[in-house]
């Protein structure tokens, strides 16, 4: 996922929307480059081009600041429906669309992070969750169309096993800090996943492509 965005003229006077955006992502870069530990008030104004009180005005806490920051990064990546019509074909590509989106966020969710959630008594899995949203809804629907379609038994989905191909593409990336192969991705996909909730032997087969 990139989170490259345009650069704000320094001599325009932002209001608004706009400027909490900047604030946002000010405080991101901060976050990212420095920790939560070491993210102040005062770093995301200079970041911004603004002063401090500016910055006050909207958060009270650096733990809302930072939650309205990574909230903000995310929303910037939207899961597309692949509507392939295979659920094989669907959950590949949405692994390849959650790939790049896991390594722009590996770094912050790990070592950079970690007074935060020791500050807020919150955990990844938290955070994680309420930054999902609307896309777990469509990771959900695109296994369910694949049970209409007879393609996988919906006996044999628990909330483990729907989960499982991405809590692995999850799991190298931020053991790898790097985005997986799509051989990678095929294989969680054709050796893992299918071959648990497949509705017959034959459609748990591992087709090229």
């Amino acid at each position: 996922m990139s989170l490259a965005r345009p650069e704000a003229s320094p001599n325009r006077r932002r209001r608004g929307s706009e400027l909490e955006a900047a604030l946002l992502d000010a405080a991101w870069d901060e976050l990212n480059e420095h920790g939560y530990a070491a993210l102040t008030f005062d770093g995301v104004a200079r970041r911004a081009r603004t002063s401090r009180p500016v910055v006050n005005r909207r958060w009270t806490t650096k733990d809302a600041l930072a939650r309205d920051a990574i909230a903000r990064a995310s929303s910037r990546f939207v899961l597309t429906d692949p509507a392939t019509g295979s659920v094989r074909d669907d959950v590949i590509d949405l692994l390849r669309q959650l790939n790049s989106a896991f390594v722009g966020f590996a770094a912050a969710m790990t070592a950079q992070l970690a007074a935060f959630f020791e500050e807020t008594g919150t955990t990844p899995a938290d955070l994680r969750k309420s930054l999902l949203g609307d896309r777990w809804t469509l990771i959900e629907s695109v296994i369910r169309r694949g049970a209409e379609r007879g393609e996988i038994d919906s006996t044999l989905l628990t909330p483990r096993i729907l989960s499982l191909p991405f809590d692995l593409l999850r799991h190298d990336v931020l053991m790898n800090l790097a985005p997986l192969s799509d051989a990678d991705i095929r294989e969680i996909v054709d050796t893992v996943f299918l071959p648990l909730v497949a509705a017959t032997p034959a459609r748990a087969g591992r087709p090229d492509g």
